[in-house]
């Protein structure tokens, strides 16, 4: 895959930013373009079983960027961490901060080279059929389809382009002749940001908000899903089921027999430190890099 950076950030009135890359090549369609509707989903728990940044660590591991020790030490700094911490503002800082380190020296062809290359290995067999055809159900119909994920935009092109759909909104890290300098443009892409974002790409787009439709597992996204016409729980946590079902919104369930073991980090602080362990076993590999 080409590591052209091709992100479109945008800030509203308030400050927000939001950031948004198409995936290189545009999903093939016999049907005439939908000019303002569009579909939004969420990618942990909901396109992918687990998270996209797990996935990318383990590939990393897997390449030797941590040892066994490391994980093993960071696994446990992470749980330790979603335990005790709750999501109040000094939570987000600390997530912040891990975020901004996870890219930082990195280059971006790097990066997209190797989540092209995890993502055969590790994300492709954990996408859930069940979204992956109410996604292909909207391109069919002529309809964008955009992932939003708290991940770098970057990764969540890669996915989005090996899966055939229009593009993601992510995290926009600063990038400066290539390589991000882990300072990052706006904040994470959770919660509310999500709506926000969602909002300026339809306004960018042209997109008419009550005939688009968005997709997540988790009660953190209920921003994104209040913001569109039609909105969809797949694989619901208990407290978006609980909405659900009040708001008469549609519930889509795709895990079989015993519930799938939530690998993913389902707070923005958790996800931020396990972002903080990817960057530490990144420092350590290039320093005995550079020691050997």
């Amino acid at each position: 895959m080409a590591g052209t950076r091709k992100v479109t950030v945008s800030t509203d009135a308030h400050g927000h930013t939001a950031g948004w890359s198409e995936a290189p090549s545009a999903p093939a369609t016999t049907v005439p373009p939908d000019p303002t509707a569009a579909a939004f989903f969420d990618v942990d728990n909901t396109m992918m079983q687990g998270a996209s940044i797990y996935w990318f660590a383990r590939g990393l591991a897997a390449r030797k960027y941590f040892t066994t020790g490391d994980l093993a030490r960071f696994a446990w700094q992470q749980a330790r961490f979603r335990l005790l911490a709750t999501e109040h503002a000094g939570d987000m800082s600390q997530a912040k901060e891990a975020a901004l380190a996870f890219v930082q020296g990195w280059r971006v062809d790097d990066i997209e080279r190797l989540a092209d290359e995890i993502f055969d290995e590790l994300m492709a067999p954990r996408i859930w059929a069940g979204t992956r055809r109410l996604a292909q159900r909207h391109l069919d119909a002529g309809e964008r389809v955009w992932l939003v994920s708290a991940a770098p935009v970057e990764i969540g092109r890669v996915i989005a382009a090996r899966l055939g759909l229009t593009g993601a909104i992510g995290t926009v890290a600063e990038v400066v002749d290539g390589a991000y300098t882990g300072r990052l443009v706006g904040d994470l892409m959770h919660g509310p940001a999500k709506a926000e974002a969602v909002t300026q790409l339809a306004a960018v787009e042209g997109l008419d908000l009550d005939r688009c439709a968005a997709y997540s597992d988790s009660a953190n996204d209920l921003p994104m899903l209040s913001a569109v016409g039609r909105a969809v729980a797949v694989n619901p946590d208990p407290a978006l089921l609980r909405q659900a079902r009040e708001r008469g919104w549609d519930v889509r369930d795709f895990r079989t027999g015993r519930r799938a073991v939530r690998i993913a980090v389902p707070s923005t602080a958790a996800a931020g430190l396990l972002a903080g362990a990817v960057t530490a076993g990144l420092a350590l590999h290039r320093r005995r890099h550079r020691e050997a």
